[in-house]
C-alpha cells in the first residue's frame, strides 16, 4: 500500500490503455505519507491552484439600456452586501449562490468602440476579440492580425504550462467562418475570445466528442476512434485492468472517488453518444449545419461543456477555460426563455419597453444555465475543498446596451471564492468611466499575476471588496 510504506503517487497520473489515456482526480494517495509537507507542499500544493473560467455572454443585455438599468434588469438597486436579485431581472436563478457571486456594474469596454471613420458599424466583429483583450482590434481581412493577449491566456502562461493542456477554448455557436466578415473585419476577431499574442487567435471547440476525445486520448487516430463508436465501446473498456490494478493498492476513500469519477466520465461519454445516435437517424434538425455530437438544445449542449469543464479541472488536465456562448448577429431563438424571438432581433428592441423586457427573458435564460455549473462544482471535492473554492467564473460582454451598440455599462459578474481571494456576496458599482479592464487588471493581482503593471486600456486598479 503506497499510504503505509511512505510512497505516494504523483498528482500527474494516468490510466492509460490502448488508445486512451485517462488522468486520476486527486487522491489521498498523492499526499506524502509522514512528510509533514501537508496542504503546503508536493502533491497537495499542486492541488490547490484557483482555476479560471471565463465566460462570454454575447451582445449586452437588457438591463444595460438606459430604460433596463433603472428597472434593475441586470445591477441591483443596493450595493455592498445589500443587494436585491429582483425575480424581474436577469440574475435571480443565482439567488441561492449570492454567496459566492460578485456583481461588478457600470464598467465600460470603450476598446471595442469605433475609433476611425470606417469602423463605424463594426461592433459586432470587434466585440468578441475585445472582451479578454480589452485591446482595439485593427481593422483587417487579412493575416494582419491584431489585437491583444487574452487575460486567459495571461493566466495560463503563469500557472497553465505545468499542465497537460495549458487551456481550452469552447463555444456553443458555429464559428467556422474563415476569412473576411463584415466591415473589413477578419472572422477570427468574432470567431474566438482567446489570444496567445496580439496577432495570434486560438481556435474553439464547439463539438463536446472532440472536447472529450483531446481531454481522454480516446484513440490513436480518427478511424481508430470511429472503430469504437461504432462498436459502442467506451473508452473505459479500453483500462478495465489498470483501473482493478489501480484499486488494489488504494485506501478505502480513494476507491470510492476513482469510482465515482470513472462514473462521471462514462455518464458524458454516454451522453454524447446519445446525442450522436439521436442526430444520425437522418430526422430534420434544428441545426442541420452542425455536427452530430453537437446537440440541437442550447441548454443540454451546455450542460455537456459545463460536465467536461469539472471532468477537466478534477484530472488537472487544464486550469484555464474560456467559453463563448453565443454569436453577435445569431438569431437563434430559446423558447424555453419564455420568448420566440431570435436572439439578435430581440436585441435590437428600439428602446420598447415590452420590446427590452423580451430580450431580458433570453438574458435571465443565458444566466440560469449557471447554477448548473456551480452546482457540480461544489459537490466535486479536491482534498478539503470543493471546486467552487478554488475557482473563478468570469462571466460578462462587451456589449451593453445591443441596440445603440454601445459599451457602456456591460454586464459583469464574478463567481466562485478563488481560493479565498474572492469574498462573494457583493454588489460593485463602479463610478462612471471605469473600464472593464481595470477589474480584469485587480482579479489578476488577486490570482497571483501581482507583477502585471497595466491591462487593455486600464487606468488603474478596481477594489474587489468593500
Amino acid at each position: 500500500m503506497q499510504i503505509l510504506s511512505g510512497k505516494s503517487m504523483p498528482r500527474r497520473s494516468f490510466l492509460r490503455g490502448v488508445g486512451a489515456t485517462v488522468a486520476l482526480p486527486y487522491l489521498d494517495a498523492m499526499v506524502p505519507a509522514f512528510s509533514g509537507l501537508g496542504k503546503n507542499g508536493g502533491s497537495a500544493a499542486a492541488a490547490d491552484k484557483t482555476r479560471l473560467v471565463c465566460i462570454e455572454s454575447v451582445h449586452g443585455a437588457a438591463g444595460s439600456n438606459a430604460w433596463g438599468a433603472t428597472k434593475n434588469l441586470w445591477a441591483p438597486a443596493g450595493v455592498g452586501h445589500d443587494f436585491e436579485l429582483i425575480a424581474d431581472g436577469a440574475l435571480p436563478s443565482l439567488e441561492p449562490w449570492r454567496k459566492y457571486l460578485t456583481i461588478v456594474s457600470n464598467t465600460d469596454v470603450r476598446m471595442a468602440e469605433a475609433f476611425e471613420a470606417p469602423e463605424i458599424g463594426g461592433d459586432h466583429f470587434r466585440s468578441s476579440a475585445v472582451f479578454l483583450t480589452q485591446s482595439h482590434p485593427k481593422q483587417t481581412q487579412g493575416s494582419d492580425l491584431y489585437v491583444g493577449t487574452s487575460l486567459d491566456q495571461l493566466y495560463a502562461r503563469r500557472y497553465g504550462k505545468d499542465t497537460a493542456i495549458p487551456s481550452m477554448q469552447l463555444c456553443i455557436e458555429n464559428l467556422d467562418q474563415a476569412g473576411g466578415c463584415y466591415y473589413n473585419y477578419a472572422c477570427a476577431y468574432t470567431d474566438t475570445i482567446s489570444w496567445a499574442s496580439p496577432n495570434e487567435p486560438l481556435p474553439m471547440i464547439r463539438n463536446p466528442r472532440v472536447a472529450f476525445d483531446l481531454l481522454f486520448g480516446a484513440g490513436k487516430n480518427a478511424s481508430d476512434r470511429m472503430s469504437r463508436r461504432q462498436a459502442n465501446q467506451s473508452i473505459l473498456d479500453w483500462i478495465v485492468g489498470e483501473v482493478a490494478g489501480l484499486k488494489r493498492d488504494l485506501g478505502p476513500a480513494d476507491r470510492q472517488r476513482v469510482d465515482k469519477y470513472l462514473e462521471d466520465v462514462r455518464e458524458l461519454e454516454r451522453r454524447i453518444q446519445a446525442v450522436e445516435a439521436r442526430n444520425s437517424t437522418g430526422e430534420v434538425r434544428e441545426l442541420p449545419e452542425a455536427a452530430a455530437g453537437i446537440p440541437d438544445s442550447f441548454e443540454e449542449h451546455m450542460k455537456l461543456m459545463f460536465d467536461f469543464q469539472v471532468l477537466a479541472f478534477q484530472s488537472d488536465m487544464t486550469r484555464v477555460f474560456s467559453f463563448k456562448t453565443g454569436r453577435d448577429a445569431s438569431s437563434r431563438a430559446y423558447p424555453e426563455s419564455g420568448t420566440n424571438k431570435g436572439f439578435h432581433p430581440a436585441s435590437h428592441h428600439g428602446g420598447r419597453e415590452a420590446a427590452i423586457l423580451d430580450f431580458n427573458m433570453i438574458n435571465r435564460y443565458h444566466v440560469s444555465m449557471l447554477p448548473y455549473f456551480l452546482d457540480k462544482l461544489k459537490n466535486t471535492m479536491e482534498g478539503d475543498k470543493d471546486l467552487l473554492e478554488k475557482t473563478v467564473i468570469m462571466y460578462g460582454s462587451p456589449m451593453a446596451d445591443a441596440n445603440l451598440h454601445n459599451h457602456r455599462r456591460c454586464p459583469l459578474l464574478l463567481l466562485g471564492h478563488g481560493n479565498g481571494q474572492i469574498a462573494g456576496n457583493m454588489h460593485l458599482k463602479a463610478p462612471d468611466g471605469t473600464p472593464m479592464a481595470n477589474v480584469m487588471l485587480s482579479l489578476m493581482h488577486k490570482l497571483g499575476l501581482d507583477d502585471m503593471k497595466s491591462f487593455g486600456d486600464s487606468t488603474g486598479e478596481f477594489a474587489l471588496s468593500v
